[in-house]
């Protein structure tokens, strides 16, 4: 999901985040992937001034948490239509905003899924969004993009690609992960940063979106696996 590179002030609130996200969104199916049911908002101006009036802080990032975004349904939806991709290994969920993507993993049995977040609106809704569905994802607050994923076997990421400044850190981290074994999985709706030549397309998908998010109701998104980098020549 789209996530601000930023760091975080966790403010004064009068609610715990779990209270926040149960009172401000509403549990539903996920459109393309009603296998998974998340609380989502209606609204994302009228939440996004919300949630910088509960942290008593201007110019937070939009409430990505609260929304199903393109990159991550077609990553959901790969993932639950390709179960061997997943079953008995540890996943990474990074930038996970809602949780999705590692939900559809613990739903086909990973061995275990952790969600990492710089939002902890976002670590919240990720565990009442894995309760919800039934299964467990163990998230926090963290920045991990200068590591390399360690150690799990799977690195998946939904729509990462969309800034420049986002991009120049993540593409690095996730070359780190595919360099020492993970398979690396990015969903992206035609977002501008994303270096094609270094992906391979698995699959495309047209997923429904809020259109007052996005400029269309359906985006085309695609699903990319991150490829070795070529060997160069020695001369």
């Amino acid at each position: 999901m789209p996530n601000e590179l930023r760091t975080l002030h966790p403010g004064a609130t009068t609610m715990s985040d779990s209270a926040f996200v149960r009172g401000e969104t509403g549990l539903a199916l996920v459109p393309f992937v009603p296998e998974v049911s998340l609380h989502m908002a209606d609204d994302a101006i009228a939440l996004w001034e919300t949630t910088e009036s509960a942290r008593g802080e201007i110019g937070l990032p939009p409430p990505f948490w609260a929304f199903a975004w393109a990159g991550g349904v077609a990553v959901a939806r790969y993932v639950l239509d390709h179960p061997e991709l997943v079953a008995g290994r540890t996943v990474l969920d990074v930038a996970a905003g809602s949780g999705l993507v590692g939900i559809a993993a613990a739903m086909r049995g990973a061995a275990s899924v952790r969600a990492a977040e710089i939002d902890a609106y976002a670590v919240a809704a990720i565990g009442i969004n894995a309760e919800a569905n039934g299964v467990r994802v163990d998230a926090a607050v963290e920045d991990l993009l200068d590591g390399d994923g360690g150690p799990a076997e799977v690195v998946l990421a939904g729509d990462v690609f969309y800034e420049r400044g986002m991009a120049a850190r993540f593409l690095p981290f996730l070359e780190r992960a595919r360099a020492r074994g993970a398979v690396v999985i990015v969903g992206d709706p035609g977002r501008a940063y994303l270096p094609r030549e270094r992906f391979t397309a698995l699959t495309e998908y047209q997923v429904p979106v809020v259109a007052d998010l996005e400029d269309t109701a359906l985006k085309t998104t695609t699903v990319w696996q991150l490829t070795a980098p070529v060997a160069s020549s020695g001369g």
